[in-house]
């Protein structure tokens, strides 16, 4: 089941609360400056949107402790793994992917950018191609992704997009359809695994863009 988010933003054609990205959108496309952010609880969204948005954006935004609990549960991330992430930029739709080794961020393979997109479609590509990669290097690495919806897709065998196809992004669905056929065709002994952004901090293949 996907996360629901909720969209806030201070700055744009219109400012509130939204509930979908196609309503947040709409408020902030076009609009020079705009200043907008996702959020996992509406009471979360309510908050930030009394207060200065630097405070949950930019490079001062300040992030929050980490729960205890969550913390001794979640223990620490395997170093010796890969992490993916994707980054969508929200107005255009345009989206690019890439994995790294999580203990030196260094890049193992990007991909993008491809127009109109979604973040979703990104990290679902990305974990396939970890798999690929690593069944090429004959590696047994883990493999981390923050998006619990990817996750599911590839567990799936299936990218349940919402994104229609187009003439502008034909080349991105012949990729997600050679994906899901790799992903029928193939067996891994990879873990893969959820990142922990809120005991971690941001995955290490992040495109520090939020």
């Amino acid at each position: 089941m996907a996360k629901t988010k909720f969209y806030v933003v201070w700055t744009g054609h219109q400012t509130g609360v939204f509930n979908t990205w196609d309503e947040c959108r709409k408020a902030v496309h076009g609009f020079e400056g705009a200043r907008y952010k996702s959020f996992e609880s509406l009471d979360q969204a309510k908050q930030a949107l009394r207060e200065n948005p630097f405070k949950y954006i930019g490079k001062n935004a300040a992030a929050p402790p980490p729960d205890p609990e969550k913390l001794k549960a979640a223990g620490k991330p395997v170093e010796n793994s890969i992490a993916v992430d994707a980054a969508c930029n929200m107005v255009t739709g345009d989206m690019e992917y890439r994995g790294v080794y999580t203990f030196t961020k260094q890049v193992l393979f990007k991909q993008g950018p491809f127009p109109k997109a979604s973040n979703n479609i990104g990290e679902f590509l990305a974990l396939v191609h970890a798999l690929a990669w690593c069944q090429k290097k004959k590696l047994d690495l883990p493999i981390y992704s923050d998006s619990k919806t990817a996750i599911a897709w590839v567990r799936n065998k299936h990218a349940k997009t919402k994104v229609e196809q187009n003439p502008q992004n034909e080349a991105l669905f012949d990729m997600i359809d050679r994906a899901e056929r790799w992903l029928r065709n193939n067996t891994w002994k990879n873990r893969i695994l959820k990142w922990e952004t809120e005991v971690w901090g941001e995955i290490p293949a992040d495109y520090g863009r939020k």
